[in-house]
């Protein structure tokens, strides 16, 4: 079971390592691509491919980074150190996509033909390499893995996009289709660009994960026959998967070491289920004056 493990853990960093290269190389031929065939809309996907070259190789790192143990430091391990990295990607997309934009919109009212075969060939081709990715990515379990398999199967979307739209050019001559699609990749990329952002600065600001209903946890407690009362409730998350929880839990009555223990337990377990993976638990009787209940 050990030696499977090790042999898993090496799989998912090799994975996102393969996916890393194929999606930097591609990234090379897009951008020479684009500049020769004078398309807006490949050049535009480039700047995406170029964010997801450096999100990869973000992930292939903090994939590595993520398995060392936690220290004096860092106590609670490596796994934020996985938010700066979406931050930076975010920003890099960002800037990427305005400067498309500002270079898109005067072209959609004075379009210029683009080397419509041209760009057939590398819309083939970025369906073909985007989508080895995904599938490489697609055989691994854990969570990094199949997320940045969801961000490259974007990409194979937006290549199906670009491909249907030379295929109308090749055919219709209408080259405002080309600012037209670079437009429509651009603002799709900014607003998952939007959505990246927001999360990533509400898991650094410590807000409640969303995936952890406060509510529930509260309720699942109480139905304990020796559980009076919660308070002093507070949930957060590390990396947007894993989430840690603190609660002060008010007893009937005191109770000793080894009841205390099977409570633990059991309210670890009921955590667990409600998608909290590390909780702090402290015990307390009703006579107990506790300074925190009036802050929860």
């Amino acid at each position: 079971m050990h030696s499977y493990e090790q042999n898993h853990q090496q799989e998912d960093v090799k994975n996102i390592k393969t996916a890393f290269f194929l999606n930097l190389l591609f990234t090379i031929i897009e951008i020479a691509g684009g500049l020769l065939t004078n398309s807006v809309a490949i050049l535009s996907d480039a700047v995406h491919d170029l964010g997801d070259s450096f999100s990869l190789g973000l992930s292939w790192y903090f994939q590595k980074v993520a398995k060392r143990p936690r220290t004096k430091e860092y106590t609670y391990g490596y796994k934020r150190f996985s938010l700066l990295g979406a931050v930076i990607n975010s920003v890099v997309l960002l800037v990427g996509s305005v400067v498309i934009l500002a270079h898109a919109v005067p072209r959609l009212f004075n379009p210029q033909q683009p080397d419509v075969k041209g760009m057939l060939l590398l819309a083939v081709l970025g369906v073909f390499i985007n989508g080895l990715a995904v599938y490489r990515l697609r055989k691994g379990s854990s969570m990094n893995e199949r997320v940045v398999s969801l961000h490259l199967l974007e990409d194979v979307l937006g290549w199906i996009a670009v491909l249907v739209g030379a295929g109308i050019m090749y055919f219709v001559d209408a080259p405002f289709i080309d600012p037209l699609l670079s437009i429509a990749i651009s603002l799709f990329i900014l607003f998952n660009v939007y959505r990246n952002i927001r999360k990533s600065l509400r898991i650094m600001l410590q807000g409640s994960p969303g995936t952890v209903d406060l509510e529930k946890v509260a309720q699942s407690i109480l139905k304990i026959d020796e559980v009076q009362g919660v308070h002093d409730l507070h949930a957060w998350s590390i990396d947007g998967e894993y989430n840690v929880l603190t609660i002060h839990v008010v007893l009937h009555a005191p109770q000793p070491m080894a009841e205390l223990l099977r409570l633990k337990l059991i309210i670890r377990d009921a955590l667990l289920t409600l998608g909290v993976q590390h909780c702090t638990i402290e015990f307390e009787v009703p006579a107990e004056d506790c300074d925190m209940e009036d802050c929860s």
